[in-house]
């Protein structure tokens, strides 16, 4: 892999820090399953009690990398693209980091988190934010509906109504708005942050890890869908279909083209 994911261990901290500054930190194929192999790597190491996710410079991550990729190695990853495989690398972050780990992961959302950058941070445990964080779905902007578990920890965290709300509307919230919301926790000054980030993962790690991964364990469990792959892939069926009609193609020409979007409901 190239540095597009770094890895780094502090003490019983695994931190990894997504790494593409010049795109917002968006996710390339190569940096999705970075995360999801970086996590399940860190989830069978004994030494790793916390795991740690955050951005480069000023964006946690800024969903689906949708842009034509440079120097003519490659096709830019398309929505359906992403979606081709038996689940997809999107649904896998719940998947992965919920129910795959046992171990506290705790997303640092310093920037923007959009779309299936939103989804990985909501599929942590817990979440900070910096204090000009934004928080937005995106899935409206290009004619789709959630996917990457967000109908799942979306409505979890912060209750059905104010999911759905958030999500039709298409609404940007900054960390202070998220924190009441519910959808982060803590959120603190942009320049303390990375500072507070680093010290609550390792506060995190003052506890025995057995005591963290019970308790991560029985909270999951209580919390849990009865069926969480088969709630996944419903998403997926849905965000097909979205994608697959008149209105998600006008809608993702409209966003690229930077125009609104003209929807005739089929």
């Amino acid at each position: 892999m190239s540095n597009v994911l770094q890895v780094t261990d502090s003490g019983h901290v695994r931190t990894l820090v997504l790494n593409r500054p010049e795109k917002k930190n968006a996710l390339s194929e190569e940096l999705a399953w970075g995360i999801v192999t970086a996590v399940e790597t860190a989830a069978k190491d004994d030494n790793v009690w916390v795991i740690a996710i955050t951005g480069t410079g000023d964006a946690f991550c800024s969903g689906l990398d949708l842009t034509p990729a440079e120097g003519g190695t490659g096709s830019p990853l398309t929505p359906q693209e992403s979606l081709l495989d038996d689940l997809g690398w999107v649904s896998r972050f719940p998947l992965v980091l919920r129910e795959g780990c046992d171990k506290p992961i705790v997303a640092g959302i310093n920037g923007v988190a959009v779309g299936a950058g939103l989804s990985l941070a909501m599929a942590a445990d817990i979440r900070l934010a910096s204090a000009s964080a934004r928080l937005m779905a995106g899935y409206p902007r290009i004619g789709g509906s959630p996917d990457g578990g967000l109908s799942w920890t979306l409505s979890q965290a912060i209750g059905y109504e104010q999911a759905i709300r958030f999500l039709l509307e298409n609404r940007t919230v900054l960390g202070d708005e998220a924190r009441e919301l519910g959808m982060v926790g803590e959120v603190v000054p942009d320049a303390e942050f990375a500072a507070r980030f680093d010290e609550y993962c390792q506060s995190l790690t003052n506890l025995s890890p057995i005591t963290a991964r019970l308790t991560k364990r029985v909270v999951r469990r209580a919390t849990a869908l009865a069926d969480p792959e088969a709630h996944f892939r419903y998403e997926l069926t849905n965000i097909r279909r979205a994608f697959g009609s008149e209105d998600g193609a006008e809608a993702r020409n409209a966003f690229m083209e930077k125009r609104p979007p003209k929807f005739s409901g089929r």
